[in-house]
């Protein structure tokens, strides 16, 4: 049964689209009708329709970031980003399939060949995240229709504008419409989309609550390929920065760019006890002169608001609860606007507090954790069922490397932010975080599936053990 929803902008409140929930099952059965015929053009005829796709995208760039920026809450200049994160995706996409999933061919003995190509699954369900609308479902999408599959893609109910917006862009660049499908809805229409029999595959990012949901759901069916890019409760590790002004404005942008919505974002700030006072004294010294504005305010803010009421809410909540369990506030999580989900970024000393949960608190909160040498920062770094992003600020080469040896996670960086993952790299994570099926650059991986074949020249058919001879009698 249809039903209408709607997607409001969380800066204004003002509702910015509407529309009706779709079919599961209808939208899976074109893509299946339109599975043989494009899996049947040539990859060179897919990447260049993908390249029309680029280019319309790229016409169409500031209109799209702004939509973006009205329906997430987030800054214009960061949408932009986004946008044009869609348009590099087709080339990097080309270059990955070329690299990730070439036709091989092997000499091998008495004349044979031994030749590995690759095939699409057929039809593959996307869900996207509402914190990247345009750029995160892309990057399954684009890989996915290069190898020759067919999408039914789901927006999330947060960004369904967004969502339309991207697949009108395939649309208008010539994809053909059941290459790639789009289904509005809820989470009841997304629990369908991944029920249905028809689907090849799954490529998912979101929660590593919803993430697990699907593991479960898939668990009977490994026939079809599932890929998981989930959150994470994301160390920083700031040990004796020579610049402490700098490592300061490299935390701050770890934990609350995009709002602190991103997977990537640092969550655990991990400091030598002792030593912690220079560097947070920096830190809180940023956060007060932040602009926490809407999308399009002059002068442009560094973040806008979570992405609803709800999120904001339950954020509210799990700040109180990290207060009553012991934690110390450095700056206080505020809700300036009662009707709105603007917060304002939190810094919190946990070092004491009881119990302290293994979540990924999603939106503007960083704990920071006091330890006593570098083996215990290491420690806690691993002190969480997640392994998506980790990183080092300061230290030496060898603390470096024992670091990235000992330290848990997909993404282990130095003296960078643990934000803002390369395209052109793999991407993806361990534990909760994921089902070790890295995207980015290896998605193409995940897209197509291969296939060995052994050639021979000829038929040739031998015996050389277990047959009687034919010329001996039997007694």
């Amino acid at each position: 049964m249809f039903k209408r929803i709607s997607s409001t902008e969380p800066a204004t409140g003002s509702e910015i689209w509407s529309g009706e929930t779709g079919d599961a099952a209808a939208e899976v059965a074109a893509a299946r009708a339109a599975f043989p015929e494009w899996a049947a053009r040539s990859s060179s005829y897919r990447m260049e329709a993908l390249r029309r796709f680029a280019n319309v995208v790229r016409k169409r760039e500031k209109d799209f970031a702004s939509l973006i920026s009205r329906e997430t809450g987030k800054p214009f200049w960061e949408t932009q980003t986004e946008v044009a994160a869609v348009i590099n995706k087709v080339e990097i996409s080309i270059t990955a399939f070329a690299e990730r999933t070439p036709k091989r061919t092997l000499e091998a003995a008495m004349g044979n060949k031994v030749v590995v190509r690759h095939k699409p699954h057929g039809v593959l369900a996307v869900l996207g995240p509402y914190n990247f609308p345009a750029h995160l479902p892309n990057g399954h999408i684009v890989p996915a229709l290069i190898a020759g599959n067919t999408v039914v893609f789901k927006p999330s109910e947060k960004t369904p504008a967004s969502g339309e917006f991207l697949v009108q862009c395939y649309r208008d660049a010539g994809i053909p419409e059941g290459a790639i499908r789009l289904l509005q809805g809820g989470p009841d229409e997304g629990k369908a989309l991944a029920a249905q029999p028809d689907i090849d595959g799954l490529l998912f990012t979101g929660s590593a609550r919803a993430g697990r949901s699907l593991h479960e759901q898939f668990a009977d069916m490994p026939q079809k390929i599932l890929a998981l890019e989930l959150g994470g409760n994301n160390p920083l590790v700031v040990w004796h920065p020579k610049d402490v002004e700098a490592a300061a404005t490299i935390a701050v942008q770890s934990a609350y760019l995009s709002a602190g919505q991103r997977c990537t974002c640092a969550r655990r700030l991990i400091v030598e006890d002792g030593h912690e006072k220079p560097l947070l004294d920096a830190i809180a010294a940023l956060i007060d002169r932040m602009i926490v504005d809407e999308p399009f305010a002059d002068p442009q803010p560094f973040m806008g608001p979570v992405i609803d009421n709800d999120s904001a809410q339950h954020l509210q909540e799990q700040w109180v609860e990290l207060m009553m369990k012991g934690g110390k506030p450095i700056r206080r999580l505020d809700r300036p606007y009662e009707d709105r989900p603007y917060l304002t970024p939190a810094l919190i000393d946990v070092t004491d507090a009881r119990d302290i949960p293994d979540e990924e608190l999603f939106g503007p909160i960083l704990q920071v954790i006091r330890v006593n040498d570098f083996d215990s920062a290491i420690a806690e770094a691993n002190n969480t069922r997640f392994g998506l992003a980790a990183s080092l600020l300061g230290g030496t080469p060898d603390q470096y490397e024992h670091f990235w040896s000992h330290v848990r996670a997909g993404v282990i960086n130095w003296n960078k932010p643990t934000n803002g993952a390369p395209s052109t790299a793999p991407f993806g994570g361990v534990g909760l975080s994921g089902n070790h099926r890295p995207s980015a650059f290896y998605a193409a991986d995940y897209c197509a599936y291969p296939v060995t074949s052994v050639l021979g020249d000829r038929v040739r058919g031998t015996v050389a053990q277990g047959l009687r001879d034919p010329n001996m009698q039997e007694d």
